[in-house]
């Protein structure tokens, strides 16, 4: 049973403490800046590693918060911990991606229809192929349907879940094929989805172009968050 698998080694919360929907983040301090700004009675249920979790009220509904480091490695144990020994059924990643296209603009909001990668993360289920992540169709229709009810921008398709950060000019030949932007985790946090039986979502915005090289102003990285959050706690 998964209750008795807790604490787990990177989650030092007992099985009640978490919430079945859990947005997740790259930085543990935006966690901490979700559940402070957005959430009523939000407890701190884990410090491990400095990766920090919450659990909260918004709209009547419980709902987690739980920051997750960088790269597909990280955010496969933490989605991996939330999904099988938590019993977590939704994961909305929100975070911060890199525009490919032209017509992606700084600011917007990105829904992860599907995840590229350059990663080997799922070679050791031994695929007879090439596995394709994708989103959950419910939690994609559902942020659609949040977006244009608050009025939110937003554009939908394909992104890049890339190993590198730095300096990899072969990243922009994906613009080719129609992939709006690069960020590091959702494909991995889809796999882990498929395979635990589970639901997941990227949700992103738009913070640095890489075909202009603009990047977005301090108080424009907080407008588009803003916006990103709201969208994902409409769908909890």
């Amino acid at each position: 049973m998964s209750r008795e698998q807790t604490p787990t080694p990177h989650i030092a919360a007992e099985y009640d403490d978490i919430a079945r929907t859990v947005l997740v983040c790259g930085d543990p301090l935006r966690a901490k800046f979700i559940a402070e700004k957005y959430l009523d009675n939000a407890r701190c249920y884990s410090e491990i590693r400095g990766m920090l979790g919450f659990t909260g009220i918004y709209k009547g509904k419980r709902v987690s918060v739980q920051g997750h480091g960088m790269g597909i490695p990280s955010i496969g144990i933490y989605s991996y911990e939330l999904f099988n020994c938590y019993d977590v059924e939704k994961i909305i990643r929100v975070g911060t991606c890199g525009a490919y296209t032209t017509d992606v603009q700084l600011g917007d909001v990105l829904f992860a229809m599907g995840a590229c990668t350059d990663s080997n993360f799922a070679d050791k289920y031994k695929f007879p192929g090439t596995y394709a992540p994708i989103a959950d169709f419910g939690l994609l229709r559902g942020a659609v349907e949040a977006a244009e009810r608050l009025d939110i921008p937003y554009r939908v398709g394909n992104i890049l879940s890339s190993d590198s950060f730095y300096d990899d000019p072969r990243q922009i030949e994906w613009a080719r094929a129609g992939v709006m932007g690069v960020e590091m985790e959702a494909s991995g946090l889809y796999l882990n989805a498929a395979m635990s039986g589970r639901k997941a979502l990227t949700i992103l915005s738009v913070t640095d172009h890489l075909a202009t090289g603009e990047r977005m102003s301090v108080e424009g990285r907080q407008t588009g968050l803003d916006q990103m959050i709201r969208i994902a706690l409409e769908i909890v």
